[in-house]
């Protein structure tokens, strides 16, 4: 499929998506945003691709925000709608892909972009990246998850002084912040993110279904997470995954799995 704003490629059993607005510091805008869910639906069907990957062109930015133009002029009500359809396309649709998103974090992720990346399943950044959630500054908040996500990831009292002070952190601030898992030089961000992505492939996609599943139940109100693992384990022995894994373990060999 060609596309206008973003980039999809895929090698050894990875999709990586590219954000490719480079003079629009790959700024979201309604576009890229329904080609991303497209990609990303894509890719998620495709029983070839185990991994995707997230990522901006060029060195300066993953994705630098949304692009304000597009909204400026809403309504109350307008501005309400944006939010829901964004979140239901992308960022929600993000989190619950039942393959591993990981995002690579190129340089600036502010606003939309910091959400975009909150939502994929883990982050890894390069030295230069540079996040926050600016939107107060804008007379308005986070509208695609950020409020919630934040404080999951980073706590409570840091994510209200990130929205409220509405500042950025640089990539190893918000590596101690646990708001991504490593921080390497923009040369080596994505070979570490594909290599990575190779351990996750050498496990079940079943059963890494599962687990996505279940650990996002832990963060929905009024859903029972513990219950869900204890459904997501049982279901995993009615699988071949289960049935090749386990005999591998006792034959003293490597599994190979079924596939997706």
């Amino acid at each position: 499929m060609t596309y206008e704003n973003i980039l999809a490629n895929f090698q050894n059993g990875m999709t990586t998506i590219t954000i490719n607005r480079p003079n629009k510091l790959n700024a979201l805008n309604k576009n890229t945003i329904q080609e991303l869910h497209d990609a990303l639906d894509a890719a998620n069907t495709d029983t070839k691709t185990k991994v995707i990957i997230i990522t901006g062109s060029g060195d300066k930015a993953f994705v630098a925000g949304a692009d304000i133009s597009e909204f400026a002029h809403f309504d109350v009500e307008n501005g309400g709608k944006l939010a829901a359809k964004g979140q239901e396309l992308l960022f929600d649709f993000v989190e619950n892909l039942s393959t591993p998103v990981i995002a690579a974090v190129n340089g600036f992720a502010l606003g939309g972009g910091l959400e975009l990346a909150m939502a994929c399943h883990f982050r890894v950044a390069s030295d230069n990246a540079k996040m926050g959630l600016p939107e107060t500054s804008l007379g308005v908040i986070p509208g695609y998850g950020g409020t919630q996500r934040l404080p999951q990831l980073v706590g409570k009292g840091r994510a209200m002084e990130m929205v409220m002070t509405a500042g950025m952190i640089d990539a190893n601030t918000a590596l101690d912040f646990g708001l991504v898992n490593h921080v390497t030089t923009q040369e080596e961000l994505l070979p570490l993110t594909e290599k990575i992505a190779g351990k996750i492939m050498r496990n079940s996609s079943v059963a890494i279904k599962g687990a996505i599943k279940a650990v996002n139940a832990n963060y929905k109100d009024g859903v029972n997470g513990f219950k869900i693992e204890i459904e997501e384990f049982g279901n995993c022995f009615g699988t071949e995954d289960f049935k090749e894994g386990t005999t591998a373990f006792l034959e003293k060999r490597k599994a190979d799995f079924p596939g997706k």
